[in-house]
């Protein structure tokens, strides 16, 4: 226990939950990402450069399309995350310039296979690319994508970097497969739930840092704690992302609430809401997430569910212990302002949830 002006709180890895706290030790500024893009700025930009070089085609619809999602494709946290990482060993070349592209290049492939896999309509509060240009042309350019990705890589030389992100990009698309089996079954448990967010999600976010050590030459554990910190950073970021969308604040974010369980899909809210519920709360879930059975009203009675049984908060609080196996991680390094950033993304993921 911890006790501030007389109150006492719990904490988790040395820090106070649902207490703000800046990486000087105070209570300050929400967690942001302001930190590390400042930091990875200038890089960024000559990432930007090679994205829009490397996805030009004299096939007109490839730059058209690929542009398209790429322009709504967030704040490139998976490149920022290569470009920092190593910045933070030391590297002083550009080679982290190319792979961070190549890593861009990989996370916008499986976004345009996903929104045609979902059948989404949207994407960050814009058409998908599949609502305006048609699913066999939104699979075709992310398998165009992917190539590029690994032009990239070749391009690099780097037998061992060539591994790491062709490793990722094959259990990505085996966590695809996962999802799409765990989808629309109640009966799936945590543990399968784990294997297809560490799969689909968080593989990338570790090897985007670990392939940062490897450019600087770094000894193995330093390769090891980098990849460790990005797959426990992206199982958290995957969590939140999940209680998100039973939450209002989705609309802050440029997407719609409900999406998940209008597609019927089985996230760490439901199953602890499922298996915490009664026999009235399961025939719920079965004829609204397998069945697909949905009426006006069923996305607020299974909020109102998850809210009766603690789900959505022990979620967070799951990803607060990812969050804090993540920050172990980066123990052996030395202290810096790239360290600084690592530490306040791990905390900018989980407050995303307030």
């Amino acid at each position: 226990m911890l006790t501030m002006s007389g109150t006492s709180v719990k904490h988790l890895g040395g820090y106070p939950l649902g207490v703000v706290v800046n990486l000087d030790g105070k209570l300050g500024r929400k967690p942001s990402l302001d930190r590390l893009s400042e930091l990875v700025a200038d890089d960024i930009k000559a990432v930007n450069a090679l994205i829009v070089r490397h996805m030009d085609s004299p096939v007109d619809m490839i730059p058209q399309l690929a542009g398209h999602i790429i322009a709504a494709g967030g704040k490139r946290l998976r490149p920022m995350l290569t470009l920092a990482a190593a910045r933070m060993c030391g590297y002083q070349g550009s080679r982290h310039l190319g792979l961070a592209a190549a890593v861009e290049f990989i996370h916008t492939a499986t976004l345009l296979h996903d929104d045609v896999v979902d059948e989404s309509d949207l994407r960050r509060g814009l058409a998908s690319a599949n609502t305006v240009w048609g699913n066999k042309a939104s699979v075709l350019v992310g398998d165009f994508l992917f190539s590029r990705s690994f032009q990239l890589m070749v391009e690099d030389g780097s037998l061992e970097v060539l591994d790491i992100l062709s490793s990722a990009s094959a259990v990505i698309a085996e966590g695809e497969v996962m999802q799409l089996i765990t989808t629309n079954d109640t009966d799936t448990g945590e543990t399968a739930y784990l294997d297809v967010i560490k799969a689909k999600t968080a593989q990338l976010f570790a090897a985007a840092c670990k392939i940062g050590a490897v450019v600087a030459e770094r000894p193995k554990v330093e390769e090891d704690a980098l990849d460790t910190y990005g797959m426990n950073l992206g199982i958290a970021f995957q969590i939140i992302d999940d209680v998100l969308d039973y939450s209002a604040k989705q609309a802050t974010l440029g997407k719609t609430i409900g999406d998940d369980f209008k597609e019927g899909k089985i996230s760490l809210p439901v199953i602890l809401a499922f298996h915490r519920g009664s026999d009235d709360d399961r025939t719920f879930w079965r004829r609204t997430l397998e069945d697909l059975d949905q009426a006006e009203g069923d996305l607020d009675h299974a909020i109102q569910l998850m809210e009766k049984h603690a789900a959505l908060k022990d979620s967070v609080e799951r990803a607060r212990h990812y969050g804090a196996m993540a920050r172990d991680a980066l123990g052996i390094f030395a202290e810096s302002p790239q360290k600084k950033a690592f530490i306040e993304l791990i905390d900018f993921c989980i407050e995303r949830a307030y």
